[in-house]
């Protein structure tokens, strides 16, 4: 993608540094790695062996608490240090993800002021393995994600590489994609879609409420095709590199990855087929309105 004009979004936050912080998949970390070694501590040297290494820990500044669980019920507001919105904090990736974001800013200002509306930006908070969100704890291990109680996309940059290494997605404009879809939830909260959605799954059974949801994010990655197609900053091979990312982050596909037979009814994003063709429509026409995926069914 052509980026190096695009003005930089002021819409961002950075997540502070963290004291212990939550559990998670993605671990890491001196707290930790003991954390898991403490079992064959106990089992080598008794309890004696255990409080000597809490000591150790202690003096070095890590939270003995954490690794025996206390990390899990300490609030995060409590954890967390403020967020800044100093640009000279951010890193490379941050500055391009936020030349992204205002791209976006700039397609849905547009967009909206044909409908004779406002369009309302969202914040880009950036956190490192863990952080905190409106809608609670923010992991690495869940992805980029919106959340419509504070309005806000967040993002461990760290998911571009695994994006590139674990889901063969690799490119700029895949990295890309991924934001333009957390803005595109961000465009259906702004339209009410969101809250309609929410309160129709409440009403359904999980299988209903799972297929709800596919329509959601299908609909994100038709928006996401509307903003490449009216950006003006595609070249050659963006596409495939959008097509490639889409397909790779199926439901399908990754139920198969993971060695399990795909389950439709439990699909929450969309088959491979079914991401790739709404990116594909927002991407040929630039147009929201053929994105209903709500009145229009997937092929």
């Amino acid at each position: 993608m052509r980026l190096d004009d695009e003005r930089e979004s002021s819409n961002f936050e950075v997540q502070g540094g963290r004291s212990g912080g939550f559990g998670g998949l993605g671990g890491g970390g001196l707290g930790g790695g003991l954390g898991m070694l403490l079992p064959l501590i106990g089992s080598r040297f008794g309890c004696g062996g255990i409080v000597v290494v809490l000591i150790i820990l202690a003096v070095m500044g890590v939270n003995p608490l954490n690794l025996l669980g206390g990390g899990d019920v300490v609030s995060p507001q409590q954890q967390s240090a403020p967020a800044s919105s100093d640009p000279r904090q951010l890193t490379e990736i941050q500055h391009w993800s936020l030349k992204v974001l205002g791209s976006t800013e700039r397609v849905w200002d547009q967009v909206f002021q044909e409908a004779g509306q406002t369009y309302q930006p969202t914040i880009l908070s950036f956190y490192s393995q863990s952080g905190t969100s409106g809608c609670g704890a923010a992991q690495s291990a869940m992805g980029p994600f919106y959340c419509p109680n504070d309005q806000k996309v967040y993002l461990d940059t760290d998911f571009f590489t695994e994006l590139r290494n674990r889901f063969g997605a690799p490119g700029d404009f895949a990295q890309a994609y991924v934001i333009a879809h957390e803005v595109g939830h961000h465009v259906q909260d702004l339209e009410g879609t969101l809250g309609q959605v929410n309160k129709r799954q409440r009403a359904v059974s999980e299988a209903e409420g799972n297929a709800l949801q596919v329509r959601v994010e299908l609909q994100a990655d038709c928006y996401a095709g509307v903003w490449a197609k009216r950006t003006g900053l595609m070249e050659a091979g963006d596409l495939e590199e959008g097509m490639k990312a889409a397909q790779s982050i199926g439901d399908d596909t990754l139920q198969k990855a993971a060695g399990r037979r795909p389950v439709p009814e439990s699909f929450t994003h969309g088959s491979s087929a079914e991401r790739m063709e709404w990116l594909r429509r927002g991407l040929d026409s630039g147009d929201p309105a053929q994105c209903d995926t709500f009145g229009r069914a997937a092929s």
